[in-house]
């Protein structure tokens, strides 16, 4: 089964998991793959471009070229009329999405819920909008916690390597509210149990 990294995700985990896409594992025998448009979001963000600067060194580059998932024509036009649907459905309901400090799924969030959908692939994200759109529709999403957590299930990682991921997450200002919830809980064994 494929599980799909969103922007975001690749950029909080490839760098300390090696290989980041391509790499089997678990029962189900999950995939991870990115798309090339994670590529091009990068690309046309400088802010990005500059925090992950080893985003486009080699070893990266070629992982991706080798590991990205290929669409046919067939999929394209799927994936356009479900990014259709979703991204209007967001737009009558904006509010719905931008509350809790959200923010409401773009054209590219809706693009990638889409090709998630019409791959039957898992989108691995940490945008709350995107959750809750991908709610809406029944379309299969994880946040990276659960990736990492399921990759800890599968011996991919260790608790080193997760106490390493989180304390980057950190240092970046990128530790989000849902990765912080989750430490003490789901990672106690790692971490401990949050004091009452």
């Amino acid at each position: 089964m494929l599980v799909l990294l969103d922007t975001n995700a690749y950029l909080r985990l490839a760098k300390r998991i090696r290989p980041a896409v391509g790499i089997s594992f678990g029962q189900k025998g999950y995939v991870l793959t990115v798309h090339k448009s994670v590529e091009d979001e990068v690309h046309r963000n400088p802010r990005l471009k500059a925090k992950y600067p080893w985003f486009d060194s080699e070893e990266f580059i070629a992982e991706r070229l080798a590991k990205q998932i290929r669409l046919s024509e067939d999929d394209k036009q799927g994936i356009a009329i479900v990014q259709s649907v979703l991204h209007g459905s967001v737009l009558s309901d904006v509010h719905r999405y931008t509350s809790g400090g959200r923010s409401p799924p773009g054209q590219t969030d809706c693009w990638l819920l889409a090709l998630g959908q019409v791959k039957s692939a898992i989108v691995v994200t940490d945008d709350l909008g995107m959750h809750e759109l991908a709610k809406d529709f029944g379309i299969a999403v994880w946040h990276g916690y659960e990736l990492l957590d399921k990759l800890r299930s599968a011996k991919v990682v260790n608790g080193t390597l997760i106490k390493e991921i989180y304390q980057a997450l950190e240092v970046n200002g990128d530790l989000t509210k849902s990765w912080q919830e989750v430490k003490h809980t789901l990672f106690a064994k790692i971490f401990g149990a949050k004091a009452e």
